[in-house]
């Protein structure tokens, strides 16, 4: 193919109809590429089974093209660009199910959490099954646990320093020893109170461990820290390899630089599905 043949195509390339696509974006702002996008999705819900150990963890895409959803998240390397919230098997880093952040969500209900809102609705495939999710301060809290439980789920997730559900003796750091460890229980879940270092704690609720012990003699870490640490990592190493090999080119319009993201998604799991089927071991 031509260079100019090439730039002709990706000029008129389009995911809908544009001439329905005033009316439909009226309640949803993901119209111009919506139906793709959710083909895309479910084919990777039914082409592969996770495994044990799922981790949900938020994607920003870099991109500066004009978009209604832009996310400025100061966090991240790149600062700027499209969010996605993922789901990710750790095991093999393969794109489980993806939500893109569009602002405000008038079809989720009243009074619910957006975290617990969108950690449900990716694991809503693969729940019942008796799987255990990993997520981040963000998305923890007890509620969200207890209905994971209720659907043969557990969590484990790092947990705000001074949120509400926290006990009044979790809160305080003063008079702290180094590398100890309280813990505290309600029903199933087990919180976890480790200072990490002096002045510096970490909180994590799960409901995976039955009890807490000791692995790290030396820095006397518990094993609901350590487990947290190797499991918590699926997302992000999913998307360092999406940025590794990566087909996303200059564009001004945001369909199509979504479509960049897509066609990366789908080369990962494209790789693991070809791995898994010939036990291939070939890289990427």
């Amino acid at each position: 193919m031509s260079r100019d043949r090439f730039y002709e195509i990706k000029r008129y390339l389009r995911f809908d109809n544009k001439d329905t696509r005033r009316e439909r974006i009226q309640n949803d702002k993901f119209a111009a590429i919506s139906e793709i996008w959710q083909k895309f999705v479910q084919n990777c819900i039914s082409s592969y089974s996770p495994g044990q150990h799922v981790t949900v963890d938020e994607q920003l895409f870099p991109s500066k093209v004009r978009c209604p959803f832009l996310q400025y998240m100061a966090s991240k390397p790149d600062k700027l660009g499209i969010k996605f919230w993922i789901a990710a098997d750790l095991d093999t880093k393969y794109m489980c199910n993806a939500i893109p952040y569009l602002g405000k969500d008038p079809t989720r209900p009243t009074g619910e959490r957006l975290s617990e809102n969108v950690v449900l609705k990716l694991m809503e495939p693969f729940l019942d099954q008796g799987r255990t999710v990993t997520v981040d301060n963000f998305v923890t809290s007890l509620s969200l646990a207890n209905r994971l439980l209720q659907r043969n789920t557990t969590l484990l997730g790092s947990i705000n320093k001074n949120p509400r559900e926290l006990p009044a003796t979790a809160k305080e750091t003063s008079g702290r020893q180094l590398h100890s460890t309280q813990v505290f229980t309600s029903g199933r879940a087990l919180l976890t109170v480790y200072a990490s270092k002096k002045k510096k704690k970490v909180c994590l609720l799960s409901t995976m461990h039955q009890k807490v012990e000791i692995v790290d003699a030396r820095k006397q870490k518990p094993n609901t820290v350590d487990d947290y640490n190797n499991l918590k990592c699926g997302v992000d190493i999913m998307d360092h390899k999406l940025r590794n090999y990566s087909v996303r080119a200059g564009t001004r319009r945001w369909p199509m630089a979504l479509f960049y993201n897509l066609l990366d998604m789908a080369a990962t799991n494209v790789h693991v599905l070809y791995t898994a089927c010939t036990g291939s071991k070939e890289s990427r």
